[in-house]
């Protein structure tokens, strides 16, 4: 049975575009995870203000926002390798340009969180074609596998790039971001040769078009807690642009510390990521995923109160483990749920939940950090992150009930859909 599901694993490895799709993704990401350690050392050296921590998630967030939805549009409409090609050539653009700024001496940080906004609309454009492209690589029965091996490299890198990061600021930040813009280059490239099987949608970009992923989303209710369920619980429970306070104030750890902590969340994903590549989820998918928030709820809280850095680096592992969990039953619900003239509207969709959890979260951290103070916003948050669990089981029973995922959905079925009804918030506490 263990070489049966090793050979299915690696076998999904042998399509050609989709393992130069994955080289290219994990490349880029590799590279982003070190321009962010080093965006955020840099500038809470710069000022030493924590709200400015959170307003660097807020730079990337504003333009994600407002360009999104459309993104997801040309995701459908175009060549969404293509899309990729010019997402990852923005992200370039940004790494030269931080790296042109620290290499004349720089003292303020407008011109980082101007550089920001330009990451925030490549982010963009990538969220929706990068996500929809994988149904387009590989076929429907090694979906959930390639979902799984394409999260393991994701984390890889992820722990690789802050540890790599970390260790390169050592030498200035223009190193970082001179190393980050070599590395992106080189996955365009990769992408160049990436050919995939969609079902492009002509129709020309319109108001109409651009909220069809939110037509849908609010007809599937599963779907619609998923990625809902998501969206609160990182908002609150989020901690990453915290850890530069936590390294210098709380733990003193100095830089190399901080990619420690940046890492160790994608350290616990990548296992379980590994794990998931082997052995899938395949029954009790709902259980799994609200027992995934609660596990990164706890988890949180603990490195909230932890004055160790292995108990902190192990308290972060566990925040990955449990968000693995989660984002794997999301991704594959998502992605099953939903047909590929609109999938990309779709991934846009989770991408503004995806993208709000996690830049506005950074916002909300250094806003309530400078409030409460880092440790104890970071205890709030983790408890808010348990209690949008016990209430999202009242809300989206379906949802905490799901047994098995379904079927790949081939064509659009229009007819409209109602509204589930939501038993009474009052009927039953959230436990």
């Amino acid at each position: 049975m263990t070489a049966f599901a090793s050979n299915s694993a690696f076998a999904v490895l042998r399509h050609g575009d989709f393992s130069r799709y994955l080289a290219a993704r994990l490349i880029v990401t590799l590279a982003m995870q070190m321009v962010n350690v080093a965006i955020g050392w840099q500038v809470y050296d710069l000022t030493g203000n924590m709200l400015d921590l959170g307003l660097v998630g807020l730079a990337q967030f504003a333009p994600f926002l407002v360009l999104i939805l459309p993104a997801g549009q040309i995701a459908d409409r175009f060549d969404r390798t293509r899309v990729l090609l010019v997402s990852y050539g923005l992200q370039a653009a940004t790494a030269l340009a931080l790296w042109w700024f620290s290499a004349r001496g720089l003292t303020v940080v407008w011109p980082i969180f101007a550089v920001l906004v330009l990451a925030g609309c490549a982010r963009a454009l990538a969220m929706p074609a990068g996500q929809a492209i994988v149904m387009n690589l590989v076929p429907a029965a090694d979906f959930s596998r390639a979902t799984a091996i394409s999260s393991s490299s994701f984390h890889a890198a992820v722990i690789a790039g802050p540890v790599l990061g970390g260790l390169l600021y050592l030498a200035g930040p223009q190193v970082v971001y001179a190393t980050a813009t070599l590395l992106l280059v080189t996955a365009v490239l990769l992408t160049l040769s990436v050919r995939s099987r969609q079902s492009t949608q002509r129709s020309p970009i319109s108001l109409d078009g651009v909220l069809a992923g939110f037509r849908f989303v609010r007809s599937r209710p599963t779907v619609l807690g998923a990625i809902s369920l998501d969206l609160f619980a990182v908002l609150f429970g989020g901690v990453t642009a915290l850890l530069p306070v936590f390294a210098r104030d709380v733990l003193a750890v100095g830089p190399t510390g901080l990619g420690l902590l940046r890492t160790a969340p994608a350290i616990g994903a990548a296992v379980t990521s590994l794990l998931l590549t082997f052995w899938p989820i395949s029954r009790h998918a709902g259980r799994w995923m609200f027992g995934g928030v609660a596990l990164y709820g706890v988890a949180t809280i603990a490195f909230g109160l932890s004055t160790s850095l292995a108990l902190s680096v192990f308290a972060l592992a566990l925040t990955g483990a449990g968000d693995m969990v989660s984002v794997f039953v999301r991704h594959l619900l998502v992605q099953l749920e939903t047909p590929d003239a609109i999938r990309g509207r779709v991934s846009a969709v989770n991408a503004v939940f995806i993208g709000a959890s996690n830049e506005l979260g950074e916002f909300e951290s250094g806003l309530a950090a400078a409030w409460l103070g880092a440790v104890r916003a970071t205890v709030v948050g983790g408890v808010a992150t348990l209690i949008v669990t016990g209430l999202w089981t009242r809300l989206f029973p379906p949802l905490a009930t799901m047994d098995r995922f379904p079927e790949p959905v081939r064509t659009l079925d229009t007819t409209p859909l109602a509204p589930p009804a939501m038993p009474p918030l009052a009927a039953e506490p959230a436990k």
